[in-house]
């Protein structure tokens, strides 16, 4: 499995010959560029993990890929109702097998509303499997290879992120959901979780932008 990280939450996936592209928001940067998308996955509405203004002319241009979208999100966003994927769906695009699971976005305060929210699982056939949680660590399903983990957010505090890695206690991860802080921040809150995470847990950062193989 090759991941590139696009920015905060953005992922482009890629296993076999099958490419599929993860939470394309108003943070991240180049996923306007792909083609040859076989799938795009939305976690939920928030624009930093669906841009409105530039996802139409991402799916125009993969006008083939399958959507897999929070059920909440399209509506929102007036993606076509057989895009809705909730949670407890499971698919597969090619070689890769995609489940969402979850539901409900992360609380931030009381008089915040909570959108829904779907993590994906994706399972390459022979490869590893990722997560990818969106806005919530309620969920934390086993048998994890890769894990993206939120490293900052209105919604949680190091601790719960510790707490997180040490629940779901993959092989590898690596941080997402980076763009709410400065880069002096960005170091602070990695270290705190390089330094705390299992020890059976690997930190990757995948900052750079390049195409990284699991």
């Amino acid at each position: 499995m090759r991941i590139t990280h696009l920015g905060h939450s953005c992922l482009l996936v890629e296993g076999g010959d099958v490419r599929v592209l993860v939470d394309p928001g108003n943070f991240s940067s180049g996923f306007e560029e792909l083609r040859d998308l076989d799938a795009v996955l939305i976690t939920h509405q928030h624009p930093d993990h669906a841009d409105p203004e530039r996802l139409p002319d991402l799916l125009g241009a993969n006008s083939h890929a399958r959507l897999l979208v929070e059920p909440e999100t399209v509506t929102a966003h007036g993606l076509p109702a057989d895009a809705a994927f909730a949670a407890g769906s499971t698919t597969e695009v090619g070689s890769l097998s995609i489940s969402a699971i979850g539901g409900q976005h992360a609380l931030i305060h009381d008089q915040v509303p909570r959108p829904g929210n779907v993590g994906f699982v994706i399972a390459e056939s022979g490869g590893p499997t990722l997560f990818h949680p969106g806005d919530s660590y309620a969920e934390t399903p086993a048998d994890v290879d890769v894990l993206a983990y939120p490293l900052s957010a209105p919604w949680t505090k190091v601790a719960e992120t510790l707490e997180f890695l040490r629940a779901v206690r993959a092989p590898t991860a690596f941080p997402i959901h980076d763009a709410t802080v400065s880069p002096a921040g960005r170091q602070l809150y990695l270290t705190h979780t390089a330094n705390f995470s299992p020890e059976e847990t690997g930190v990757v950062d995948l900052a750079d932008g390049s195409p990284h193989d699991f």
